[in-house]
């Protein structure tokens, strides 16, 4: 019996024409909160009133659920650029320094080290750097080994 495989597994499945379940949730939302908006405004005011607020949330909604920049969707490219924008531009090394940067997009399961691994990554490292130190004798000898 033969079997279809999946070609394409990264990208999301549709679920009306070209739209998204993600996109179809991200516009409900979007949607609501401008119909809400224009619901409690028109009663009251003129359409020249109610008509910026309710343009600026359905902008962002479209925005937010159907643009993408250099193939990226645009609620990761706002998360990326606040990163960028509020992260030290320079980076300094420090020899032995612990501390390493994750990322906002990067995926979150693996986040709380063990004791056990992190000194396990450390006798790796320590003997990495014994056995870097015996082939640079060698080296620094021109291969003779005393």
């Amino acid at each position: 019996m033969q079997f279809k495989v999946p070609q394409n597994v990264q990208r999301e499945d549709t679920i009306i024409g070209p739209v998204t379940m993600k996109q179809l949730i991200i516009c409900g939302i979007g949607g609501g909160l401008a119909y809400a908006i224009y619901i409690s405004l028109a009663r009251s005011f003129f359409w020249e009133v109610w008509i910026w607020p309710v343009a600026i949330i359905s902008g962002i909604t479209a925005a937010v659920a159907f643009l993408k920049i250099n193939n990226i969707p645009f609620y990761k490219f706002a998360l990326l650029f606040m990163e960028y924008a509020f992260l030290p531009k320079k980076r300094m090394w420090t020899k032995g320094a612990g501390e390493v940067f994750i990322s906002v997009l990067t995926p979150s399961s693996k986040k709380n080290i063990k004791d056990k691994k992190t000194e396990q990554k450390i006798e790796r490292d320590m003997d990495k750097m014994e056995r870097l130190e015996e082939l640079s004798k060698i080296l620094d000898s021109h291969g003779k080994v005393t």
